[in-house]
């Protein structure tokens, strides 16, 4: 096995290194743009993952608390502008529907940002990191790991379809889903699960969820398996983008029906 060192970098370095090694922090990732000037001063990096979703990096090369509060703003601008930004970045195919992630990345973590992360509602993840150097190699090759963030103590939450039905301002898209999921029910009655959650509408057989549906302003989304396995994602504007999200919808409720 071979001898290395523990090296240290600037802040720049990093920016370079999570782009050369970025699929190492998660397979699927993709660089997409860094030092992107916002209200609140430079992001870091912005990638995009795997089921296009936007992703901001913030980074750091000694732990620091304050690194919370920073990326927070950051990720508001983002949030706020993501559908002008997946119309500049077009060739990377982010999905604006989506929720944008967070990701903080630094050697260590105090108890008290690991603490506090469990209280923002939104997708955030920590990756802490170190920096080496390979024996007779000039390369520096950083090895990421990611901190388990707790979770917040359970709060009693209940959601009605209605709730989630209403979300939708658009009285024909509205009427649309409601059809759609007498439909869906339709396919097995006593046994499909329609159930509304935090976002979305989760339907499940046998206890398993084979699809959820997403309502939106004016028109929907929905999220099921591929014949791969593979999770997809379809917005649904009309009656034609519904036609083969919803033949997935049914093969994946054929597959998870005992």
């Amino acid at each position: 096995m071979k001898k290395y060192s523990h090296v240290d970098v600037s802040e720049q370095q990093l920016e370079d290194l999570v782009r050369q090694y970025v699929e190492t922090l998660e397979e699927g990732l993709r660089y997409v743009s860094h030092q992107r000037v916002t209200g609140s001063g430079r992001l870091d990096v912005l990638l995009v993952d795997s089921g296009n979703a936007l992703v901001l990096a913030e980074l750091k090369v000694v732990e620091d608390d304050g690194m919370l509060f920073q990326a927070l703003e950051y990720y508001d601008y983002i949030s706020s502008h993501v559908e002008a930004l997946a119309r500049l970045y077009n060739s990377f195919s982010i999905d604006p529907t989506q929720q944008v992630r967070l990701f903080l990345i630094a050697p260590t973590f105090s108890q008290s940002i690991i603490a506090c992360c469990k209280w923002v509602d939104a997708p955030i993840s920590l990756f802490s990191y170190r920096n080496i150097m390979l024996e007779g190699s000039s390369d520096i090759i950083p090895v990421f790991s990611e901190q388990t963030i707790p979770s917040p103590p359970d709060i009693l939450e209940t959601y009605s379809l209605d709730d989630r039905l209403n979300y939708i301002t658009d009285s024909g898209v509205r009427d649309n889903v409601k059809a759609l999921l007498k439909q869906i029910a339709s396919w097995d009655e006593g046994r499909i699960l329609i159930e509304p959650i935090k976002y979305q509408i989760s339907l499940k057989v046998s206890g398993r969820n084979f699809a959820y549906l997403s309502p939106r302003r004016k028109f929907f989304v929905l999220e099921t398996f591929d014949p791969d396995g593979k999770w997809r994602v379809y917005p649904v504007h009309s009656a034609e983008d519904l036609t083969a999200p919803l033949e997935l919808v049914r093969d994946s409720f054929k597959r998870f029906r005992k």
